[in-house]
C-alpha cells in the first residue's frame, strides 16, 4: 500500500484477519497537513535509504500514533528492552516484522503488522486506533528491514504500558510542541560517523530510523522551527 491510499478504504481482505479500513474522514484538522503529506510525498525525500531494487530485505511496518491530550497533539513512543538484538534500549514507534498471518506486504500487511505488534508491545486497543495513511516504505541498512510507517489517529484512548518487559521498557507519550522546540533538537553523531537528526525528549534520545521519520513529518507538515543544525550529541547521551 502506498501512499495514494491515503484517503480509501483498504485493499481487498487477503488473509483470515478481515478487512483493515484506511481513511481520513473525521480525524482533526491538525492533523489535515499529514494527511497530505502523506498524499504528496515521495520516498526520496524521506530518507536516502530505500527498498533494495532486487526485493530484498525483511518487510516490517511501524505505527505512528498520533493522539491529542491537555498538552495537545502528541506521538506514541516505546523503549526498547536492553536485551533485545535489534536496536536495544532505543526509544522508537511500536512496530516488527510482518508475520504470514498478516498478509501481502504491498496491500494490508503492513498495516495489520502495525496494529498487532502496538498491542503485543504496549497493550494498545486496536479499536480505538482509526488508520489514515501509509508512508512510502523505507529502508533499515543495519537490520535488513523495509519498514511501512502506518499513520494513525487515536481517536480513542486506552491505557498502554510495557506487556513484555523482555521487549519493551516503557511505554510514553511526546507532545509534538516538544519535538518541535528548537531547544530538544540535536544531531546525533554515530561513532561510524554518520550523524542524523535526534530529538532529547525528557532523559531519551531519540535518534535513527524513529528520529528520521518523525523529523521528515515535522518538515513536510509545516510543524518544523529553526533549530541548531550544529548542536551535535553522542548516542549515549542521558540529560
Amino acid at each position: 500500500m502506498t501512499a495514494a491510499h491515503s484517503s480509501s478504504a483498504a485493499d481487498a481482505a487477503d488473509g483470515a484477519a478481515g478487512d483493515v479500513t484506511v481513511t481520513d474522514a473525521g480525524v482533526p484538522d491538525w492533523l489535515r497537513p499529514v494527511v497530505r503529506l502523506a498524499r504528496d510525498v515521495e520516498p526520496r525525500q524521506l530518507s536516502r535509504f530505500l527498498p533494495p531494487a532486487d526485493g530484498g530485505g525483511r518487510p516490517s511496518a511501524v505505527l505512528v500514533l498520533f493522539g491529542e491530550s491537555r498538552q495537545g497533539p502528541e506521538i506514541l513512543l516505546m523503549e526498547r528492552a536492553s536485551s533485545l538484538r535489534s536496536h536495544p534500549g532505543q526509544p522508537s514507534f511500536p512496530g516488527g516484522a510482518l508475520d504470514p498471518g498478516d498478509g501481502d506486504p504491498e496491500g494490508e500487511g503492513p498495516l495489520r503488522a502495525a496494529l498487532r505488534e502496538a498491542e503485543e508491545e504496549t497493550g494498545l486497543d486496536p479499536s480505538g486506533v482509526q488508520i489514515f495513511a501509509t508512508l512510502p516504505a523505507l529502508y533499515i541498512p543495519v537490520s535488513g528491514f523495509v519498514v511501512t510507517p502506518v499513520l494513525a489517529w487515536w481517536r480513542r484512548p486506552t491505557p498502554v504500558a510495557p506487556v513484555d518487559p523482555a521487549e519493551t521498557a516503557r511505554v510514553f507519550t511526546v507532545p509534538v510542541s516538544e519535538l518541535t522546540d528548537p531547544a530538544n533538537r540535536a544531531t546525533a553523531a554515530h561513532p561510524s560517523g554518520h550523524t542524523g537528526p535526534a530529538f532529547l525528549v525528557g532523559s531519551a534520545l531519540v535518534w535513527g530510523f524513529t528520529a528520521g521519520v518523525l523529523d521528515r513529518v515535522l518538515h513536510y507538515a509545516g510543524w518544523e522551527r529553526p533549530w541548531d543544525r550544529n548542536k551535535r550529541v553522542p548516542l549515549d547521551w542521558r540529560a
